[in-house]
């Protein structure tokens, strides 16, 4: 018998400010079982050039992957391998750090003012957190979206599958599914998903029922965590909503975390900053 999943928790993001004055909503940013193997999840959102064009200068990262997801605007990036390109809107850059990588993310001024986007940190098993880094760029065009139950939700895989539909990031390790969902008003969605995995949403428009009881809606810029099941279900009422569907393989194992740098336990944290204050942080041409 198939298990729907129920609401283990809803929160509400928070204001913060990162990189070099970026103002932005934090939806989480720890280290959980329950969101586990996931650590933070960013939603950048103004259309203020004063909140976001400082961008995330040169900075480092190893241990973790970077998912970003852009709805609005363009973001530039570099890193100390040479590589470089542009985030554009709709596209997505599923970032490997592994055994490390410096990287600057800095937004690019256009006639649109309004820059919106994500960024997920998915962390690393011990045994691939010094693998070679390494970069998926995702244009939207690559993206499959499909509709169901008769053209009431539409859905954007980036990641997992729906319907026999694959997305284009495969073979992740921590086997996430990542997927942009709308549902039209007075519909409802129904998603199978893997039993010991951790599924969350992000709600980014609107507002739904994500329990199957529909004992209370959750809205814009909340985080609604599922306990474990075969599936989710959410629906609606009056109004549409859209959110981030997201779930992958938990990793299990201990985390030592400190700011863009997340490893097993505090000796490879004190190594990995080491290395970067001595120049010898890159391992990989």
């Amino acid at each position: 018998m198939s298990i729907v999943r129920k609401v283990k928790l809803t929160l509400k993001s928070r204001p913060t400010m990162e990189g070099a004055g970026v103002r932005l909503k934090r939806a989480f940013g720890y280290a959980d079982s329950s969101l586990d193997p996931f650590l933070l999840l960013d939603d950048f959102h103004s259309d203020n050039p004063n909140d976001y064009m400082a961008g995330f200068p040169w900075h480092p990262h190893r241990g973790i992957e970077t998912i970003t997801y852009m709805l609005h605007g363009n973001v530039e990036h570099g890193d100390s391998l040479g590589n470089g390109g542009v985030i554009e809107s709709g596209d997505v850059q599923w970032m490997t750090a592994g055994s490390g990588i410096v990287h600057q993310e800095m937004p690019k001024k256009s006639k649109k003012s309004l820059l919106w986007g994500f960024q997920l940190w998915a962390n690393l098993p011990a045994s691939h957190k010094m693998m070679n880094p390494r970069y998926r760029d995702i244009k939207m065009d690559e993206i499959p979206e499909i509709s169901v139950n008769d053209d009431t939700v539409k859905i954007k895989i980036i990641s997992g599958e729906v319907n026999g539909v694959k997305g284009p990031v495969q073979d992740i390790i921590t086997e996430p599914e990542y997927l942009d969902v709308t549902i039209n008003p007075q519909s409802e969605f129904s998603h199978p998903v893997k039993r010991g995995h951790n599924v969350f949403a992000y709600i980014i428009e609107g507002k739904g029922f994500f329990d199957q009881d529909r004992d209370k809606s959750a809205g814009v810029e909340n985080l609604v965590i599922f306990k474990d099941g075969d599936e989710v279900n959410i629906s609606t009422e009056d109004e549409k909503v859209r959110f981030l569907l997201i779930s992958g393989k938990p990793i299990g194992e201990p985390v030592a975390w400190r700011g863009p740098i997340v490893m097993n336990t505090e000796e490879e944290l004190r190594i990995a900053f080491e290395e970067y204050q001595n120049s010898t942080f890159i391992k990989h041409n």
